[in-house]
C-alpha cells in the first residue's frame, strides 16, 4: 500500500465537518488521563517522602475513577457532553487542587485520600466520549473502525507524551507544576470539547408515562468488560514488571525506553489498522487479537537480555491496538445508542481495575520472586483473558430502531 492511499481513510474521516477539531481537542484533554497517577506520586513523594502516603492516594484516585465511570458516563447519555463535561471537569479541578493544598499543607489522612477519590471520580471519560461522536457521525459505515483506529493511535501518543511530561515539570520546576499543568489542560480541552455540539452524539432525556430502558446487553458486554479487566491486569503487571528487570539489570532508567517501544508497536498498529477495510467480525477480530497478546507474552519469562526484551515488547506491541480497537467496536455493536456512553465507560472500568490488580499481584510476585518470574502475571492475565474472549457471544448488529434518535428512558 502507497503512503498517499495509506492515509487516504484518515483524510477521509478527518474531512467531515467537525471531526478534525473535536479529535484534537479529545487529545489535548486526555493528556491528564497519564499524567495525573504519576503526578500524585511525585507531588506526595517530593513533598513528604513517603511513597507509602503516595500509594494510597494514588489508589484512591483509580479505584474511585473505575468505580463510577458508568454513572459518570450515564448522566452523559441523559443530558449531554455540553452540560456534564464542563460541570465534572470544574469539580475534578477544585478536587486536585484541593489535593495539592492538602499534601503540600501536611494536612493527615484521610482527607487526602478523599480527595483524590472525588478527583478520581469526576475525571472525564473523554476517550470514550470521543469515540460516542465517532459512533454517531459513522454508525454502520466502514470507516468507523478508521475512527476508532485513529483514537487508539492517539491514546497511544498520549501515554507518550504525558508522563515524560509530568516528570520532566515535576523535576526541573516544581513538585506541583506537573499536576497544575495535567488540571489546565483537562479542564480546558473538556470545556473546548463541549462546546462544539454539533458533533456529540443526541440527548436522551426521559419522557413521560410508563418508561422502559433499553437494556446494555449484558451476555455480550459482561464478558468483554470482564476481558478488558484481564487486559487491564497484563498491561499493569507487565509495567511494573518491566522496570523491575531493569533495575536488577542495572539500567532501570530502560525501563521508561522499554515501555516506550511497546507503546510505539501498537501504535503503528493502529495506524495500519486504520488503513484497512476489514471484513472480519469485530468479536472474531477481539478474540484473535486477545490471543495474539497472550502469545506475545509466553517468552517474556525466559529472556535475561534487555536488548532483546525491547525488540519482542516492541513487536508485542502490535497486537494491542487492534485488540482494543476490537473491543470498541463489539461494544458499539452491542449496546443500544441511548446507552452508548455508559457501555463504553464499563469497558474503561474494567480496564482500570484490571490494571491495578495486576500491578499489586505483580509486585507481590516480584518481592517474593524475582523480576522476571513476574512476567508470569501478564501471561497468566493473558491467558484468562483468552478464555473469557472465547466464551463471549457474538454481538448482533444493532437494529434501526436503536440508532435512529433518542428512546426514552427509566431514571433508574
Amino acid at each position: 500500500m502507497s503512503r498517499p492511499a495509506m492515509f487516504s481513510p484518515y483524510r477521509t474521516i478527518l474531512g467531515l465537518p467537525g471531526t478534525l477539531s473535536f479529535s484534537l481537542t479529545g487529545w489535548f484533554a486526555r493528556l491528564p488521563l497519564s499524567m495525573v497517577g504519576l503526578g500524585l506520586v511525585l507531588l506526595v513523594s517530593a513533598t513528604t517522602g513517603s511513597y507509602g502516603l503516595a500509594g494510597t492516594i494514588s489508589a484512591s484516585y483509580v479505584i474511585a475513577a473505575a468505580v463510577l465511570a458508568p454513572v459518570q458516563a450515564r448522566l452523559v447519555d441523559r443530558h449531554g457532553q455540553h452540560l456534564v463535561l464542563p460541570l465534572i471537569a470544574a469539580l475534578n479541578a477544585v478536587a486536585l487542587g484541593g489535593l495539592i493544598v492538602a499534601v503540600r499543607a501536611g494536612v493527615a489522612s484521610p482527607l487526602p485520600q478523599a480527595l483524590a477519590a472525588v478527583a478520581g471520580a469526576s475525571g472525564p471519560l473523554v476517550g470514550s466520549y470521543v469515540r460516542a461522536r465517532w459512533t454517531h457521525l459513522l454508525e454502520g459505515r466502514p470507516e468507523l473502525h478508521t475512527a476508532f483506529a485513529l483514537e487508539a493511535l492517539l491514546d497511544e501518543v498520549v501515554f507518550m507524551v504525558g508522563p515524560p511530561l509530568v516528570t520532566l515539570l515535576a523535576t526541573t520546576v516544581s513538585p506541583v507544576a506537573g499536576l497544575a499543568t495535567a488540571i489546565v489542560a483537562g479542564i480546558v480541552g473538556a470545556c473546548l470539547l463541549a462546546a462544539q455540539r454539533r458533533t456529540q452524539p443526541p440527548v436522551h432525556r426521559p419522557g413521560g408515562g410508563q418508561l422502559v430502558k433499553p437494556p446494555l446487553g449484558w451476555p455480550v458486554l459482561g464478558p468483554v468488560v470482564v476481558a478488558c479487566a484481564g487486559l487491564g491486569a497484563l498491561f499493569g503487571s507487565a509495567e511494573v514488571v518491566v522496570v523491575a528487570v531493569a533495575t536488577d539489570a542495572g539500567h532501570r532508567s530502560a525501563s521508561g525506553l522499554l515501555l516506550a517501544g511497546w507503546a510505539t508497536g501498537s501504535m503503528l498498529s493502529a495506524l495500519a489498522m486504520g488503513a484497512m477495510r476489514l471484513r472480519m467480525p469485530p468479536m472474531k477480530r477481539f478474540r484473535l487479537g486477545a490471543a495474539a497478546i497472550a502469545a506475545t507474552m509466553l517468552p517474556l519469562p525466559f529472556i535475561s537480555h534487555l536488548g532483546v526484551l525491547g525488540v519482542v515488547l516492541f513487536l508485542a506491541g502490535f497486537a494491542i491496538s487492534p485488540t482494543l480497537v476490537s473491543s470498541m467496536a463489539v461494544v458499539q455493536r452491542t449496546v443500544p445508542a441511548a446507552r452508548l456512553n455508559e457501555g463504553m465507560a464499563w469497558t474503561t472500568t474494567g480496564m482500570a481495575a484490571g490494571v491495578a490488580a495486576g500491578a499489586a499481584v505483580a509486585g507481590q510476585v516480584v518481592d517474593a520472586a524475582g523480576g522476571r518470574a513476574g512476567f508470569y502475571v501478564p501471561l497468566t492475565a493473558g491467558v484468562l483473558t483468552v478464555l473469557v474472549a472465547f466464551v463471549a457471544r457474538t454481538p448482533r448488529r444493532r437494529a434501526a430502531a436503536d440508532v435512529a434518535g433518542p428512546v426514552e428512558l427509566t431514571t433508574t
